[in-house]
């Protein structure tokens, strides 16, 4: 495969992000999927299978203790999963970042590689998140929407952390900029993706709900799965995209870092 020099874009298109995203994931199904299945699927079914049994009933002085034992369990259990869970999250993004970028600049990205890069930049990574996390949660107590537009604007800013290494503050600040003019743009691709992910959970919590056990666990973790390993890849797309309409990069300058 060569490398692939594209054209500057006039604007962001949906569309076009769409079709380079399931490119991207069809020309790496295995990678993309064992990544995904790594940092989002095994730990979702481990957290299913994992969950405290409730309570029996019995007398009430032992069902009373055994109900305050259950309760503690499931709220550290739940804690502890959270800070996992958005540990892992980062992890599969910045992995399908490197993936997708190197599948876009006409490589065979390597599930080794990916994970390296994504532990590498785990500290910057975990910084953003928290920062985000903080900023939309604080705008959004007043109004929802600044919270949505400050989320937009730093939408990008792990895609940018991991290509161009600006540290923390310097990713969060080029996000902002390379989103500034197409944050309308990004809000209805995020908005698909979201209906479509709830649609699929939709569907599929039908078929959880009527089979239990790890049946069930193991389909709720195959849809965390693939949603996950969508819109990961989506957003490095974006990111690609967003580079291209605002400074006519190529591919192969976005790859340059790496070199």
């Amino acid at each position: 495969m060569t490398s692939t020099t594209l054209a500057r874009r006039e604007k962001f298109d949906i569309g076009r992000v769409f079709n380079n995203t399931f490119a991207v994931i069809g020309r790496n199904i295995a990678l993309c999927i064992g990544l995904a299945a790594v940092f989002s699927g095994l730990p979702n079914l481990v957290s299913q299978l994992a969950r405290p049994a409730a309570p029996a009933v019995g007398d009430p002085a032992s069902l009373a203790v055994a109900t305050a034992n259950y309760t503690f369990g499931y709220f550290v259990g739940f804690a502890v999963f959270g800070i996992l869970y958005v540990g892992l999250s980062l992890l599969l993004q910045s992995s399908l970042v490197r993936a997708a970028i190197e599948d876009l600049n006409g490589k065979r990205p390597s599930f080794g590689d990916c994970i390296r890069v994504a532990i590498r930049n785990l500290l910057p990574t975990l910084g953003i998140g928290l920062l985000v996390g903080l900023g939309v949660g604080v705008a959004s107590i007043a109004l929802v929407v600044p919270g949505i537009i400050l989320w937009l604007g730093w939408s990008v800013s792990i895609p940018v952390l991991i290509q161009e290494r600006l540290g923390v503050f310097g990713s969060m600040s080029r996000s902002r900029s390379l989103t500034k003019g197409s944050r309308w743009a990004l809000f209805g691709l995020f908005l698909i993706l979201m209906i479509i992910a709830l649609v699929i959970q939709s569907m599929s919590a039908v078929v959880i709900y009527l089979f239990h056990g790890i049946a069930a666990a193991v389909l709720a973790a195959l849809v965390q799965t693939i949603v996950s390993m969508v819109i990961s890849v989506a957003t490095a797309v974006s990111y690609v995209e967003l580079r291209q309409v605002k400074e006519g990069v190529s591919v192969d300058e976005l790859a340059e870092i790496f070199s």
